[in-house]
C-alpha cells in the first residue's frame, strides 16, 4: 500500500469515534471520546486522530500531552496499533509541544511478531507500565446468573452467599456526584495503609460526571455495621462492564463484603446488556507469586474467566531527557517491587 493514501485527519464526531471502537474485540474506554473529555478536564492537551486509507477510517487514536515534573511526553492508552504514518504526525505533534518520548499501551496481543513491529518503527519497552492494564481478567457474562455463579471458585460462590445472609452487609448504588467524596475519602484512607499515591482529589469526580452524562458509569458502595469500607467505579461502555477503581479498608478483608459488592457489579452489568466484565489488571499469580497484584488477581480470578495479556508499553524516545525519565521510572518500579 502506497504511503501517500494515507491520511491522518482529527475527528471531533463522537459517533463516528465510539461506532469505529465498536468493531474491535480489544477495547476499553480509555480510547473512548468520552475518555478524551475526561483528560482535557484534568487540563490536558488532546488530540483524536483518525488514519484513513483512501477515505475510508482504518484506525483511532487518542493522544494526551501529559506534562510530568520530570518533562512533556504523549500518552496513548490502549491505543490500536501504530504506523508509520501515525508516527510521522506524532513526532510532529511531539517535537511542536516539546515533548521528550510518546509512549504506547498497545491493545495487541503479546507475540513476538508485534514485539518486533514496533522495535523496527524505533520503540522500546518502556520501564513502567502506562495504566494497571498490560494484562487483564476478562469474564463472559452472557451466560444466565446460575451459570455464572455455578462457573465460579467455589470458595467464591460460598462467600457471595455468606455476604447476602450477612444483614450487617449492605451494597448500594449511587448516581449521585457527591457521593464520589464517600469513595475517594476511602481511597485516601487505604492509600495510607499501603503506601501509595492515590490520584488527585479532582479524579474521581471528573471521570464520574463525564461518563455519567451518558448512564456510563456508577459507584457502588459497600456499607458494614453502617460504614462505609468498600467501594468501586464500574465504567459501562460499548458493551463491556470495567471494574475500574475500587478501595476497600484492610482491616475489613475477612468480611466478604468485596465479594458480594463485585457479584452486584457484574449483575449490573449484565442488567445493562454487557457482554463481557472486564476486572481490569491482572498479573499471573503462579508466575509472580510476590507481585503487589498477586492476591487481587487471586480474588478476580475466582469469579470465573480467563486472562489476557497485551504488549508491554512501548517508548519512542525523541530527546536526551527521555533517559532522565527511563532511569526514574526504573529505580520507582525496582523500589515497588513490580
Amino acid at each position: 500500500m502506497g504511503l501517500e493514501k494515507f491520511k491522518i485527519r482529527e475527528i471531533k464526531d463522537n459517533n463516528i469515534w465510539d461506532d469505529f471502537l465498536s468493531g474491535f474485540k480489544d477495547r476499553t474506554f480509555l480510547q473512548s471520546f468520552s475518555w478524551g473529555e475526561f483528560q482535557e478536564r484534568m487540563g490536558n492537551k488532546i488530540w483524536r486522530l483518525g488514519t484513513y486509507y483512501d477515505d475510508k477510517l482504518i484506525s483511532v487514536t487518542l493522544v494526551v500531552k501529559i506534562t510530568a515534573k520530570r518533562g512533556a511526553f504523549l500518552l496513548i492508552q490502549h491505543g490500536l496499533g501504530m504506523s508509520e504514518v501515525l508516527l510521522k504526525e506524532l513526532k510532529g505533534i511531539a517535537r511542536k509541544e516539546n515533548c521528550s518520548f510518546i509512549r504506547i499501551a498497545p491493545l495487541l496481543a503479546r507475540n513476538e511478531e508485534n514485539k518486533k513491529m514496533f522495535q523496527d518503527l524505533g520503540f522500546r519497552e518502556a520501564p513502567m507500565h502506562a495504566n494497571a492494564y498490560e494484562a487483564t481478567w476478562k469474564l463472559d457474562i452472557t451466560p444466565s446468573e446460575d451459570e455464572i455463579l455455578k462457573n465460579m471458585r467455589k470458595t467464591t460462590r460460598y462467600l457471595i452467599r455468606q455476604a447476602q445472609k450477612n444483614d450487617e452487609i449492605e451494597i448500594f448504588q449511587s448516581q449521585k456526584i457527591e457521593d464520589v467524596d464517600f469513595f475517594d475519602n476511602l481511597v485516601r484512607k487505604v492509600a495510607k495503609t499501603q503506601h501509595f499515591v492515590p490520584f488527585p482529589a479532582e479524579y474521581a469526580k471528573n471521570e464520574f460526571s463525564v461518563f455519567d452524562k451518558d448512564n456510563q458509569i456508577s459507584l457502588f458502595l459497600g456499607k458494614y455495621r453502617g460504614e462505609i469500607v468498600a467501594g468501586a467505579f464500574v465504567v459501562f461502555w460499548s458493551n463491556i462492564g470495567f471494574y475500574h477503581q475500587a478501595a476497600l479498608l484492610s482491616k475489613y478483608h475477612k468480611i466478604p463484603i468485596a465479594y458480594s459488592l463485585q457479584w452486584e457489579a457484574i449483575k449490573e452489568a449484565k442488567r445493562r446488556g454487557c457482554k463481557i466484565y472486564d476486572f481490569w489488571g491482572y498479573v499471573d499469580p503462579e508466575k509472580n507469586p510476590r507481585h503487589p497484584w498477586a492476591g487481587p488477581t487471586l480474588f478476580k480470578m475466582g469469579f470465573g474467566g480467563e486472562g489476557h495479556e497485551y504488549l508491554k508499553t512501548q517508548d519512542y524516545p525523541l530527546s536526551w531527557k527521555y533517559y532522565l525519565t527511563y532511569v526514574f521510572e526504573m529505580l520507582r518500579k525496582i523500589k515497588r517491587g513490580l
